[in-house]
């Protein structure tokens, strides 16, 4: 019997009792309306970003790719806004941190770069605050998971996990590679990138790498399937922006081939994963109570 399935029948206690917190969900109903604007501005009007966006982005492929990463927040922070019980989120919160904050690094080391309009104020105000109210929510959270899986549950095997763990952290590195080193990534990049955009590239990469990481000590299909959706989500819809923007795919170097190659594996192989995880459930007794 796995540690999870033995903790099932552990009553929760005391503060673990697995609630979302009023706070929390106030939060994430308050970000959902900038992100659904802002992955609508990105996905209709990419060449017109520099006058209705933060700032101007080229190739509109760039464009494309934050807000695909927006597609994905919008699903969890509904999903947070809705959750019955805390675990169900929980690991997608460092992830929304980390991201986050890489937006506000980046933003701070090139201000020059933004447009001065009511878009940049909003981003500004977004990114300054969010990764310390997201943070701050997860940490008097963190105590509230009593760590046990749903009545009705399925435990991901440990070679499933850690080949998803190192998906994600090979993610992780190159993403902090991309956003360390812009300038070296310009030059090998699979399409042209500023040094900008390749940090903010770097920052979408890094949401796989944290939330997989979870899966390094997390058994429960249950804490992981909103982010596999979201994950899937985002995924579909960077497969699209790689066909709306592949006039900017530069293909006469490794760096195309190798990252349409990853995006296709990735959709394939989370949808399979997803929807394994998914009949298993349906066919699983409960767990527990």
């Amino acid at each position: 019997m796995s540690a999870t399935e033995g903790e099932a029948s552990v009553p929760a206690r005391g503060i673990a009792d697995d609630r979302v917190l009023p706070a929390t969900r106030w939060v994430a109903i308050a970000i959902v309306p900038f992100l659904v604007v802002a992955a609508f501005l990105l996905f209709a009007f990419p060449e017109r970003t520099g006058e209705l966006f933060a700032w101007a982005i080229d190739p509109p492929l760039s464009a494309y790719l934050l807000a695909s990463a927006y597609t994905g927040g919008i699903w969890f922070f509904v999903r947070v806004a809705a959750a019955r019980r805390w675990h169900h989120v929980a690991h997608g919160f460092p992830a929304v941190v980390v991201f986050a904050g890489a937006l506000l690094v980046a933003t701070l080391l090139h201000l020059d770069r933004f447009s001065q309009n009511l878009s940049f104020a909003v981003w500004m105000t977004l990114y300054a605050t969010t990764p310390f109210a997201v943070a701050a929510l997860g940490i008097v959270q963190r105590r509230r998971d009593p760590g046990v899986p749903d009545e009705r549950d399925v435990e991901i095997p440990r070679p499933v996990r850690f080949g998803l763990a190192a998906v994600g952290l090979a993610a992780l590195a190159l993403g902090a590679a991309l956003f360390c080193a812009p300038a070296a990534a310009i030059d090998l990049w699979a399409w042209p990138l500023t040094p900008l955009t390749a940090q903010v590239t770097g920052a979408v990469l890094s949401l796989t790498g944290v939330v997989n990481a979870g899966l390094l000590w997390d058994s429960r299909w249950s804490a992981f399937r909103t982010l596999f959706q979201a994950q899937l989500l985002s995924l579909v819809a960077i497969a699209v922006s790689l066909i709306a923007g592949r006039d900017a795919l530069l293909w006469d170097g490794p760096a195309t081939p190798a990252f349409v190659g990853l995006v296709a594996v990735a959709l394939l192989g989370y949808g399979a994963f997803a929807l394994w995880c998914e009949s298993r459930m349906r066919r699983a007794a409960p767990l527990r109570g």
